[in-house]
């Protein structure tokens, strides 16, 4: 048996209470009075007693990792977003256990129990773009693990989340597309199911309408939050009898495939068509025309579900209420989308 175990036992036995009471007051739980705390914490002293730390993580039941789980680590995006969760917990002490789900629910479900099965004290989650059902979540919530959303969120769990403000980011796309002389916008939509996806195309719908313009049902494709299907629904747009004359696209890397295949096609940007991204990745502004887009601060999504995560479980208690912190886009517009304004 560890000396820690050893010593704590002598300190129940000295003052006549239970192990159990020894370490709850040991780690300041609200259980125990303040007068047995400050009992045990005088003879802890006077015993030179200093917690072996494997023992003090058992007694916590802590381990001081956080688990994140994200679609894909190769996307820029979520690598800052990972750094961000990284800076705060790595200052407080804890380590970070990354896992993709490569946007498949059964890997996501995979990743829930391993860190349930690890231990960790608590996940941070974007949620794959398959995930339909989410009582994984809250297995683990029920576990004591409490779980935090960024970026992609649910609305089933309940819980603190981080996003930004999808809607007005692209609403302000569109809008600054209109502005530059566009007509026929198109719109590739990710998949339907994620908040993201549908709060950037209600975004999107709700400038055209607010300036009088058509919504097309065949201007409004949808794609995975990829490259290739972003070159596969720019061919289709652009093969429309009626072609559209900008593309907003919902992410920068669907946009990178429509630059691709627009440049295929001998189109120029943004004389011919016009092109938007979202979320505005280093490689946005080295492409030819570079790429406009809408910046998310990734980092600092990534620092605050951090936060609340840590806050989540070295609080002694349950939060009256949670909440979801909404960060701020801002346009970054570059060539792709400064048409000339006839």
């Amino acid at each position: 048996m560890g000396k820690a175990s050893v010593t704590i036992k002598e300190i129940a036995r000295e003052l006549n209470v239970s192990k159990s009471t020894v370490s709850r007051a040991l780690r300041d739980s609200s259980e125990i009075s303040e007068e047995t705390k400050q009992r045990v914490l005088e003879l802890a002293r006077q015993l030179n007693y200093s917690p072996n730390p494997i023992a003090l993580s058992l007694l916590n039941n802590r381990t001081h990792t956080l688990g994140i789980i994200v679609p894909d680590i190769a996307n820029a995006f979520f690598s800052s977003a990972i750094a961000g969760v990284e800076d705060v917990a790595y200052s407080r002490g804890y380590h970070v256990m990354i896992y993709q789900s490569h946007e498949s629910y059964e890997r996501e479900l995979i990743d829930a129990r391993h860190i349930a099965t690890r231990r960790a004290d608590g996940l941070i989650v974007s949620i794959a773009s398959s995930s339909q059902r989410y009582d994984h979540f809250k297995e683990l919530q029920e576990k004591d693990i409490p779980v935090v959303f960024f970026d992609r969120v649910s609305d089933e769990v309940i819980t603190h989340k981080v996003i930004v403000d999808d809607y007005k980011g692209a609403f302000e796309a569109t809008e600054h597309l209109i502005k530059r002389g566009c007509r026929r916008i198109a719109h590739i939509a990710g998949p339907s199911g994620l908040s993201i996806s549908q709060n950037r195309f209600n975004g999107y719908r709700d400038a055209l309408n607010q300036y009088g313009l058509p919504l097309r049902e065949e201007w409004v494709v949808y794609s995975e939050y990829n490259q290739a299907e972003g070159t596969e629904r720019a061919y289709q747009l652009m093969a429309l009898r009626e072609r559209p004359d900008a593309i907003f696209a919902a992410s920068d890397r669907i946009a990178l495939g429509v630059h691709w295949a627009l440049r295929q096609l001998g189109y120029r940007m943004p004389e011919d068509v016009a092109l938007m991204g979202f979320s505005d990745l280093a490689i946005s502004a080295l492409l030819d025309p570079p790429l406009s887009s809408v910046a998310q601060p990734s980092f600092e999504m990534g620092q605050q579900a951090a936060e609340l995560v840590l806050e989540l479980i070295e609080s002694k208690n349950t939060p009256v209420s949670y909440e979801t912190r909404v960060l701020k886009t801002k346009l970054s517009i570059r060539k792709s989308s400064m048409k000339e304004i006839s």
